[in-house]
């Protein structure tokens, strides 16, 4: 611990204290005109909407109050209902999804066949009547090879 080398200069750094309190918040100076006229134009509009925002809110409560004794009574006959109606949705669904994916896989196999029927680029057929013609000669130098009798030997290929 002897070796660390010690400073040659200490800093000092000053202090502030926080004595502004709300007054650093607020700005120095008042809001403008324009700014004061839009406060008053718009607090009425705000206002109104709040006022139609919380009279639909009760309307929708008064509504689910006066309605719910009908979804109990009712209920037998609606959540079957709901059933058939969410299984006739999801048959549908499930059998456009079926139907989709078959004309895709009979679009994808007929693409397919007409792939393998198309005629073959020049140069692949060019190497598949090189390797016809190699094939058949090496095929009849072997059959040469076998009527001689001789053991079989490297064709030179």
């Amino acid at each position: 611990m002897a070796d660390r080398p010690q400073p040659h200069q200490v800093q000092v750094h000053p202090q502030h204290r926080y004595d502004a309190g709300i007054k650093t918040l607020l700005p120095q100076k008042g809001p403008s005109t324009s700014q004061i006229l839009a406060v008053i134009a718009l607090l009425p509009l705000t206002g109104f909407l709040l006022l139609v925002a919380g009279l639909a809110f009760a309307g929708s409560a008064l509504g689910l109050a006066m309605i719910t004794p009908l979804f109990v009574i009712f209920s037998p006959v609606l959540v079957p209902a709901a059933i058939a109606i969410a299984l006739a949705v999801v048959s549908f669904v499930t059998s456009g999804a079926f139907g989709v994916t078959g004309v895709s896989s009979l679009s994808f196999s007929v693409n397919s066949l007409r792939e393998a029927a198309a005629p073959l680029p020049g140069y692949l057929q060019s190497a598949m009547d090189k390797l016809g013609k190699k094939t058949k000669d090496l095929g009849q130098g072997i059959q040469m090879q076998a009527h001689e009798g001789g053991p079989i030997r490297k064709l030179g290929f």
